[in-house]
């Protein structure tokens, strides 16, 4: 499966409770054709990567209404979108409108990785949307099924990229990884939400000093 068949694959996903960014279109935030946008960002995007060598595929749980849901970008809000295409020499139209989010996750996680050495990919086990129901600007974790559905495209991803190794950025990301790729080494940090942001930026230092 080459770039553009991985995202064609990835746009025909429904799921209930969840937005595809890359087949739907948001009618509050979203600019016209933001789904064509974040579908054609993405496709560019996986072509450059997979020219690349790629040290580490750093895995999330799910997109995030503040920053997946807009940019189409894994562990990426509005504010980072610009740098984490220019990160892989590209450009791309902004595919919402009205003003910039921001997204904590995204925040922390960039204040990390705009410094870091090296080439890496984000991603998560998920890779849409899943909301609760009847509130579309919601979080919430996946369940079972689309774990399935995310872990077959997470395999996908990583023959595409074969990525060095994998960081992971909680426990269910880990076990993700490890299931999907048993014999890729998988580095498990604490995933920077809910008050774990100190030991999160200590860990990532960690990994930063003991990098090759």
């Amino acid at each position: 499966m080459n770039a553009k068949q991985y995202v064609e694959a990835l746009r025909a996903e429904s799921f209930a409770q969840v937005f595809n960014p890359y087949a739907d279109r948001c009618a509050v935030h979203d600019a016209r054709r933001a789904e064509a946008t974040r579908a054609r960002t993405l496709a560019r995007l996986l072509v450059v990567a997979s020219a690349r060598e790629i040290d580490a595929l750093w895995l999330g749980r799910d997109l995030g209404w503040r920053g997946g849901r807009r940019t189409g970008l894994a562990l990426t809000d509005d504010a980072h979108r610009e740098a984490h295409l220019a990160r892989f020499g590209l450009a791309a139209p902004r595919p919402t409108r009205g003003p910039l989010m921001a997204e904590r996750t995204a925040e922390v996680v960039w204040s990390s990785l705009a410094r870091a050495d090296g080439s890496f990919f984000l991603w998560n086990v998920f890779p849409l949307h899943p909301h609760l129901p009847g509130a579309p600007f919601s979080n919430r974790p996946h369940g079972a099924r689309e774990r399935d559905a995310g872990e077959a495209y997470l395999n996908e991803l990583i023959f595409l990229l074969r990525p060095r190794r994998v960081v992971a950025l909680g426990a269910e990301a880990a076990h993700s990884a490890a299931r999907v790729a048993p014999r890729l080494p998988v580095v498990q940090i604490r995933h920077p939400s809910y008050g774990g942001q100190r030991l999160f930026l200590a860990q990532v230092a960690a990994l930063a000093r003991d990098a090759p």
